[in-house]
């Protein structure tokens, strides 16, 4: 008997640099076209971030996410689903601005805090295309990427409830315990 299977592609994310790869799409033509053939490739979820056109830098900002958003809703039939992860250092706030702003059909949720210690990759590049790079990567040697009980419930709240979309349930190892205290909030 053949199973369904979903298939979710993240087109660009929150955490890599341009400098890390020439294949990291960062212009709004760049995510959609990226989003575009990842449907047609079969995946039916696109997890979207925003990047700022000109730096690369994750930007949260809901007029980049509307330069691609409509275009990837009109070619494709896949689920948008804007990260509420956004990028590294943004607050909550921050992070849910796309997705109040678009109220797109599923988000991301992550559902626990961590140690997001990504600085090791300093060390594979001698240089860097754009002077934020390094420091982005450097300050995660002292941060915790947060998502605290309050947060999550101001987010589930917020786009649940506020504008009736749903969650992907993130749970990275240590957090997957912390989704079970949420799941009752599943639209």
């Amino acid at each position: 008997m053949a199973k369904s299977v979903i298939i979710t592609c993240a087109p660009t994310g929150g955490i890599h640099t341009p400098t890390m790869s020439p294949h990291l799409p960062i212009t709004p033509q760049q995510i959609w076209t990226a989003s575009i053939e990842a449907a047609e490739a079969g995946a039916s979820i696109i997890h979207l971030h925003a990047r700022d056109p000109e730096t690369g830098k994750p930007d949260p900002r809901p007029e980049t996410f509307m330069q691609f958003l409509p275009v990837i809703k009109q070619a494709t039939d896949a689920v948008v689903n804007i990260s509420t992860g956004g990028g590294l250092g943004m607050s909550m706030d921050e992070r849910l601005l796309a997705a109040t702003t678009a109220s797109p059909e599923m988000v991301s949720l992550n559902m626990g805090s961590m140690n997001f210690g990504i600085f090791p990759l300093l060390q594979k590049h001698e240089s860097w295309q754009h002077d934020w790079e390094p420091e982005f990567l450097a300050m995660t040697k002292d941060f915790v990427f947060p998502n605290t009980f309050k947060t999550i419930e101001y987010a589930l709240q917020t786009l649940g409830e506020g504008h009736g979309t749903r969650f992907e349930h993130i749970g990275w190892k240590p957090a997957r315990r912390l989704g079970r205290q949420f799941i009752h909030w599943s639209w």
